[in-house]
């Protein structure tokens, strides 16, 4: 660990708050150097944020007062001093990006960006909490869009945050790497997140830091805000281990500050934005929760409104005059006035530099100015497949994903460990590491859940098209971030193969019987289970293309026909619309068989023993299907046929119902063996479906 003496009294000791560690193994030492001069705006301000704090949240009888309170001195220097950015141009490609990963202490995040001059004025400060105000609860980051600007990603589930950071970082590196040459650099900006001992304990967290770590993500810089107090006791009655030691063993450098000393703060975040010792930062920011308010200050009831009935004794101790609530002096408006204006100078300089790289690299700026291609584009590059062969749906897959890598340069995949199974690995482009920050295959370990966070951190970067995959079973442990991707209206694909019953011989445990009922239940996840290869091309096209939301692409194990009763370009055309009509009757429509995926050609063939009145819609995207007209709607499944409806897929069955009065399917776990004794143990076969339709 690097015990920094970034005190305010320059000796090697940390500070009052930040009792030097009694571990005597010392990697190095920082020299004590000159004190940086602090403005006395900043302390001002920093008890100016406290009180929109107190304010909004007692406005509003709920919210976090601990960490507003606690980490003011942290937001203080941040961006009063050290972070760059320009509140009148948010999505400033070349912008240091700010995390609160304890999303529930939102009105530090709210408070300092009003400070520092974006568009969030008082009104909407002192609204915290109020429908429809650009002050929610929680941090949220709404589609391509930001609610709020100076909002870089939806956070509140704690640790998701960190994840984030960490894809963020990692972004930036891929695009530096990219675009960057020896005469031009356009982006060279920090990541910094600010988290606490909450989302240090979330396996999310740890598994998204020792990535980071592994592949030097030097450019990342993790505040921790560290004041020993969680909600129902001290931290100390469930957190023992040492967690810089963690953080050193997991290839971070570790600094420990006072987190109440500027002069220290400040210290500490300049070494970590100067060092090029191919380390992200861990500073641990020792403070006192609730600091401002004497009467939860370091204690558990900080961690949420308690502090509201002493509003008015805290604001007194902080100096704020009692009749004027949400009070910011005009000392600390002009202070960052100054500031901006100072900002806005480097930012200009950027914009010349920016200039100067478009009209060098003519190349590279159409690389980053390429439009999106639409669905259609992408399919038009793709080859077809040979009717009647079989093909696993993964393996459909790994041919249509070469033309989107190609025609997508900023497009991005991995996998967690798996793919050589998921079939998700990209020709050509590289693979990403600490060694070629330019690859764009990444590996991210059995680290499933921290690759959800990862993902979505880079889709909030907003530079690039990304995807992970692993098998479906284990989509459970991504759930969290694959939720945060939903609510965000993230551009994320999840390749997840081994979809069903199908995989055999693994047994139950690998057979995700429940998983995709689940994963269609929540909303805004396009959840895309083809049927067949072509279907998969447009889904995967669908994927990569959809601006405002995640899919969920749910892949076989096994071969599947490429079925024949209709054309390449019908499926192709229906899928994107969620559902079409893969096989017409002849004659009087007299039933109807919907089959999924690896059951669509189960339908196909039972429908031909039922007769020629029989129609079989396939249905890859119940999400997709159901946002087309009702008439589309009606011209496939007619609401007058729903009593002779049938619906076929080898998962939980229940959800079926609304399409049909009958459904086939798989209620219980499965069993180890072979695939195709497997599905006729569990009734899935064409007689007991034709059995069950008629």
């Amino acid at each position: 660990m690097l015990v920094a003496a970034f005190a305010g009294s320059l000796s090697l000791s940390i500070g009052a708050s930040a009792a030097p560690r009694s571990r005597s193994a010392v990697n190095m030492q920082v020299a004590a150097e000159a004190q940086v001069a602090q403005p006395v705006a900043l302390a001002k301000a920093a008890d100016e944020a406290r009180g929109l704090a107190i304010d909004s949240i007692s406005k509003a009888h709920s919210g976090h007062m601990g960490l507003p309170l606690g980490c003011a001195e942290v937001g203080a220097v941040l961006w009063g001093q050290e972070m760059s950015y320009n509140p009148d141009d948010p999505t400033w490609l070349n912008r240091d990006r700010f995390i609160l990963s304890a999303g529930h202490g939102s009105m530090f995040l709210y408070s300092w960006l009003h400070i520092a001059g974006y568009d969030l004025p008082k009104e909407e400060v002192s609204n915290f909490r109020v429908k429809d105000s650009k002050t929610p609860g929680h941090p949220e980051w709404q589609g391509m869009h930001p609610h709020t600007p100076g909002i870089e990603s939806t956070t509140g589930p704690l640790g998701q945050g960190i994840g984030n950071g960490v894809g963020m970082a990692a972004a930036a590196k891929q695009a530096a790497a990219t675009l960057n040459t020896a005469d031009h650099t356009i982006i060279d900006h920090h990541v910094v997140v600010l988290c606490g001992d909450g989302c240090l304990q979330e396996g999310v967290a740890n598994e998204a830091v020792a990535f980071a770590g592994h592949e030097k993500l030097d450019n990342l810089i993790l505040m921790y805000d560290s004041n020993g107090v969680t909600l129902d006791k001290m931290a100390e009655h469930t957190q023992s281990e040492d967690v810089s030691m963690r953080f050193e063993a997991q290839g971070w450098e570790v600094l420990e500050v006072d987190g109440h000393d500027m002069d220290a703060i400040t210290k500490a975040y300049r070494y970590a934005k100067d060092s090029d010792n191919g380390k992200p930062t861990l500073i641990v920011c020792k403070t006192i929760i609730g600091k401002g308010i004497d009467e939860i200050a370091g204690t558990c009831a900080a961690h949420g409104e308690a502090g509201v009935q002493y509003q008015d004794s805290g604001r007194e101790a902080l100096g704020l005059p009692a009749d004027e609530k949400w009070y910011v002096s005009p000392d600390t408006y002009d202070y960052f006035k100054s500031h901006k204006a100072e900002l806005v100078a480097k930012y200009d300089e950027w914009q010349e530099t920016f200039k100067a790289w478009k009209a060098a690299n003519a190349d590279k700026a159409a690389m980053l100015e390429k439009p999106a291609p639409s669905a259609e584009e992408l399919m038009a590059k793709m080859g077809g497949f040979e009717v009647g062969s079989g093909v696993a749906t993964r393996n459909a897959g790994a041919e249509v994903l070469q033309p989107i890598a190609q025609e997508m340069p900023f497009y991005l995949s991995g996998s967690a460990d798996l793919h050589g199974s998921n079939k998700n690995y990209m020709k050509g482009v590289g693979d990403f590491s600490k060694n070629n920050y330019a690859g764009r295959n990444f590996y991210y370990g059995i680290r499933e859940h921290g690759m959800g966070a990862i993902l979505n951190g880079m889709a909030f970067y907003g530079l690039h098209t990304v995807s992970g995959s692993t098998f479906l079973v284990f989509s459970g442990y991504m759930m969290g971030s694959v939720r945060v991707a939903a609510l965000s209206g993230l551009p994320v694909s999840y390749i997840w193969t081994h979809d069903s019953i199908g995989v055999g011989e693994d047994g139950p445990t690998h057979q995700p019987v429940e998983v995709v009922a689940g994963l269609r239940a929540m909303p805004n996840l396009d959840v895309m289970r083809p049927g067949d290869a072509e279907e998969t091309a447009a889904a995967y096209a669908s994927s990569v293309t959809r601006p405002d939301g995640p899919t969920a692409l749910i892949l076989s194990r096994q071969n599947l026909a490429v079925i024949d009763t209709c054309s390449a370009e019908e499926k192709r055309a229906g899928t994107l619309k969620g559902g079409y009509v893969a096989k017409k009757e002849e004659g009087e429509l007299e039933g109807i068989l919907i089959g999924v995926g690896s059951e669509l050609e189960l339908a196909i063939n039972a429908a031909k023993e039922l007769g020629k009145g029989w129609r079989v819609v396939s249905m890859p995207c119940v999400e997709a299907f159901e946002r087309q007209s009702a008439e589309y709607i009606e011209s496939v499944l007619p609401k007058a046929m729903k009593a002779k409806t049938t619906a076929a897929e080898a998962g939980y069955t229940a959800a079926w119902y609304k399409y049909a009065d009958k459904v086939l399917g798989v209620d219980s776990f499965g069993l180890s063996a072979p695939g195709d004794e497997v599905f006729e143990a569990k009734g899935l076969t064409v007689p007991a479906l034709v059995a069950l339709a008629k």
